[in-house]
């Protein structure tokens, strides 16, 4: 199939081509740039645009008429959306407000949303199942219940097919070197840790007062790749589906910030200095998933998400990234 993956120059964007492509669909990157990075986009052709602009949509889908849509575009920072939340409503509903009306416009049958585990805010229980209640704690995850709901209403209006993909922590670099994580400003717990070992620099620790057995955030660390090879499972299981299913993706177990930090040791052979800061704002305690129906309904295995070929994967990628990630000049 032909598929229009939008923010598809960004981390897991990116990534998800690569597996598209190795699936033997075509992926179609649709990126801005404004977060995303031009030499991620290696497995399809570009459509340069931003999902603001419903004009550009329609003239992208018109051309290239995608027989799919992975809506990956948005802002992701939870800390940013509480400090300014009108812009994630602007980027991550009213964006998706256009991508689901072109879709529609173009009568594109399948979509796969890129959605989170944090649309459950602090879950009644553990593990989070797909159908506890969605009850997000900060502006981000509130966005993506909205995007959710926006879908669900548009597939009972037409005969769209929809898939929810609600993925815990993305981590990891693609095993092959091609790929890796590069947002600017980085707000993800390995790669900072880790820029923190390679430059031997501290690293801050945000809370260490949580309900939690060590004091730290606990979270479901999912490698990118098996992230990214999910998308494609789904994408393949829409075929002859209409409404919407929600998946969970995540390995079912929660590992602290102070766990990662020991594997951070133990792969990079750093101490690691470690400093004590403030919690951020809107980080529940402890989240992690119960990934049997996608393991059940999708056949969702994955393979690179234990913790060391995670931290491994960042590292290499971090050290020693491939020539055409790195900084002219």
């Amino acid at each position: 199939m032909r598929v229009l993956v939008t923010g598809g120059a960004g981390y897991i964007g990116s990534h998800a081509c690569k597996a598209l492509a190795a699936a033997g669909h075509e992926p179609i990157v649709y990126d801005n740039f404004i977060g995303g990075q031009r030499w991620a986009v290696r497995y399809g052709p570009l459509e340069e645009g931003d999902v603001a602009d419903p004009g550009r949509l329609a003239e992208v889908m018109a051309k290239v008429k995608p027989e799919a849509v992975m809506h990956f575009a948005a802002l992701i920072s939870v800390g940013q959306s509480v400090e300014e939340p009108e812009l994630y409503y602007r980027t991550n509903v009213a964006g998706a407000v256009n991508v689901l009306a072109a879709v529609r416009a173009a009568g594109v049958p399948r979509l796969v949303f890129s959605s989170t585990g944090t649309v459950h805010g602090e879950p009644p229980r553990l593990p989070i199942t797909e159908d506890m209640p969605l009850a997000p704690v900060s502006p981000y995850g509130r966005s993506k219940v909205m995007v959710e709901l926006m879908l669900q209403d548009c597939a009972a209006a037409t005969d769209l097919s929809g898939a929810v993909l609600r993925y815990f922590n993305a981590a990891g670099a693609d095993p092959d070197g091609e790929l890796g994580e590069a947002h600017d400003p980085e707000t993800h717990l390995i790669p900072l840790l880790l820029a923190a070992a390679r430059d031997g620099a501290p690293f801050t620790i945000n809370g260490d007062d949580y309900a939690t057995p060590d004091g730290t955030c606990i979270r479901d660390y999912i490698h990118v790749s098996d992230l990214a090879h999910a998308h494609v499972l789904a994408l393949d299981a829409l075929a002859g589906r209409t409404g919407v299913r929600a998946w969970n993706l995540g390995v079912g177990r929660g590992l602290s910030v102070k766990e990662i930090i020991v594997a951070a040791r133990e792969v990079t052979g750093m101490p690691i200095e470690v400093r004590m800061g403030p919690r951020r704002p809107g980080d529940p305690p402890e989240l992690y998933a119960d990934p049997s129906r996608a393991r059940s309904e999708l056949g969702f295995q994955p393979v690179h998400s234990d913790v060391r070929t995670i931290v491994e994967t960042a590292w290499r990628w971090l050290i020693d990234p491939p020539a055409h990630a790195r900084p002219a000049g």
